[in-house]
């Protein structure tokens, strides 16, 4: 759509709320858009009582204060203290002084086979140079939002309270406290029912692509199929370790199955929550048929998943098809990718194999910091984290949009209801390599969306704007429109 039409369309959707659709939690993808149109009482406690009774809130999960989901949901705080009440009448949760309201009520627990034991944005990507000037390159975090204050209380609480025989080799799979505190949370917030023996620890999306492309390869699988448009630096890594990127288009719907069906790849890497770059959700109905394909894995990149500003939730696709999707997501982009620090699930007929490829390539993941993360996630320092930078994130994105409003009126944008960038589509003909030239002369950095196609397809700009200050974003926002026209 057109920049400044998206900008009205926005200013009047947070008119009338009634209307709006940013409202959503990640707290258990609850959307009240899903609700009848009376009982949002009813509607929220049924929810909440079936995660229960299906493992994904454990017990001592602390709900989310009441004024808090409330105003993500977009409701009466009143509808939430309701529903909380009723929950403590059936026995399910209970009010803890200072400590909130938790889960008292053991889940059942899942009749699959446990996983084998063992005793023992975000890839490279092309880079310019800029002696001056703002970089948009997408995939960068804001960096100067790491908690530090918070980490360090964190970490110094991890010493002293971890014993001298945890600082050894530890479990190739991840510390178990990480993975303890990992599993619910993963349930609560993107919908995956998985046990801390599904989960391995790795060193951020990267290593479980490079882990699931050697296992591949040494099956004899020789392809991969990849969105197109999709991430560069995601296809170079795969080809690193072997894999032939088969290229398959994205639509305004997300990648086309009956594409991927025809190009004859048994393997596909998809970032359905969040496509890169073009920002889409991969809708209900290729969900549907994507896992109707015969394909044998589907490796899903939970790419900027917690980063949405004017969509509900959308759930992971793991929970559809467990046996046949390797889920992998990371804190590279919550808090930074120096921290190296990721995870992966992936179907348990590969869990071992994989354990053993972890083990071989580097002992395991650092301790302190799965701890220190461990301690976040469990005191609920994490979510509040994200929370706030999804604040700032949004003022941002706003002040790039509005820069750009009216400014390049040929030009269309998508990709603005999450993730740390968007999209800016040009007419056809435009060359947007020499075009990126001149914007790097001008003294912003982009990248040209060609970077990222290998299929024919319109020009246009990919511009992060997670690590700038609006004021900045404004000016950059200046001098692209300055350059296009």
């Amino acid at each position: 759509m057109l920049v400044g039409s998206w900008l009205n369309k926005q200013h009047q959707e947070r008119t009338h709320l009634v209307d709006q659709v940013s409202f959503g939690a990640d707290f258990l993808q609850l959307d009240p858009s899903t609700a009848p149109g009376r009982g949002l009482t009813a509607w929220l406690t049924d929810a909440f009582r079936a995660a229960i009774s299906d493992g994904r809130l454990v017990p001592d999960t602390r709900l989310p204060a009441t004024r808090v989901l409330a105003g993500e949901l977009g409701i009466s705080r009143g509808v939430v203290v309701e529903a909380y009440r009723r929950l403590t009448d059936e026995g399910l949760v209970s009010g803890r002084s200072g400590g909130g309201t938790v889960v008292l009520a053991r889940p059942a627990r899942s009749s699959a086979p446990a996983a084998p034991r063992f005793d023992t944005h975000r890839l490279p990507r092309p880079r310019l140079t800029l002696a001056e000037g703002i970089d948009l390159s997408p995939g960068v975090p804001d960096l100067s939002a790491f908690p530090r204050s918070t980490w360090l209380r964190a970490e110094r609480a991890v010493l002293a309270e971890t014993a001298p025989e945890d600082l050894g080799y530890g479990d190739p799979r991840g510390h178990p406290r990480l993975r303890t505190a990992l599993a619910p949370w993963l349930g609560r917030t993107r919908g995956l029912r998985v046990e801390p023996d599904d989960i391995l620890v790795v060193a951020g999306v990267a290593q479980s692509m490079a882990l699931l492309a050697q296992q591949l390869r040494r099956e004899g699988t020789e392809e991969i199929a990849v969105e197109d448009p999709g991430s560069r630096g995601a296809v170079e890594e795969l080809e690193y370790w072997g894999l032939g990127a088969v290229p398959v288009p994205v639509d305004d719907d997300g990648i086309r199955v009956d594409a991927l069906a025809a190009s004859g790849a048994a393997v596909a890497f998809l970032t359905p929550a969040h496509q890169f770059p073009t920002g889409v959700v991969l809708a209900p109905q290729r969900r549907r048929e994507l896992l109707s394909w015969d394909g044998e894995l589907i490796v899903e990149d939970d790419y900027d998943a917690e980063y949405r500003y004017d969509r509900a939730p959308v759930p992971a696709l793991h929970p559809a098809a467990p046996d046949r999707v390797a889920y992998t997501g990371s804190t590279s982009k919550s808090l930074a990718p120096a921290l190296r620090l990721g995870w992966l699930v992936p179907p348990r007929s590969r869990f071992a194999e994989l354990v053993a490829a972890k083990h071989a390539t580097d002992l395991g993941s650092p301790t302190v910091p799965q701890l220190v993360l461990a301690r976040l996630l469990e005191s609920g320092e994490y979510d509040r984290h994200v929370r706030l930078v999804r604040a700032r994130h949004r003022t941002r994105r706003d002040a790039l949009l509005q820069s750009l409003s009216g400014a390049v009126p040929a030009a269309t944008v998508t990709g603005v209801a999450a993730g740390l960038h968007l999209l800016v589509t040009l007419p056809a003909g435009i060359d947007d390599v020499a075009l990126a030239d001149e914007l790097r002369a001008a003294g912003v950095l982009v990248h040209p969306l060609s970077w990222h196609r290998r299929l024919p397809g319109s020009p246009g700009l990919v511009l992060g704007y997670a690590s700038h200050p609006p004021d900045r974003l404004r000016a950059a926002g200046a001098t692209i429109a300055r350059v296009v026209q």
